[in-house]
């Protein structure tokens, strides 16, 4: 049997720490909403055959467009196939790397579990 006054074992300190934890939870949430709202309108460069082809995505790895050059299209398909891929990838690794480091910035210093 437990005496009185024991409750869930939630003393003042720790409703501190629960409030501080809701706070920080919920500023991450605001910054990730904001953040995912710029990721969106960021424009990241993939470029292949020395600019030959370029392929533009947003921060999250949306395609927005692709740029060919007239000189790239007498290479042949085959050639342009891998000159488009290649452009891709690359932009697809800028737009992942540039999402991770804004991730890191937005929780870094929140000394959140997991992060």
């Amino acid at each position: 049997m437990t005496g009185k006054g024991q409750g869930f074992g939630f003393g003042l300190g720790k409703m501190k720490e629960l409030a501080d934890a809701f706070k920080k939870a919920q500023q991450v949430q605001e910054g990730a909403k904001r953040l995912q709202e710029e990721l969106e309108q960021m424009e990241i460069l993939g470029e292949s055959g020395g600019g030959l082809v370029k392929v533009i995505v947003s921060g999250n790895q949306e395609p927005k467009r692709v740029e060919i050059s007239p000189d790239a299209l007498a290479e042949g398909a085959e050639v342009l196939s891998d000159l488009v891929t290649v452009a891709m990838k690359e932009a697809y690794n800028k737009s992942t790397a540039t999402m991770r480091e804004r991730m890191e910035e937005l929780t870094s210093g929140l000394e959140l579990p997991g992060f």
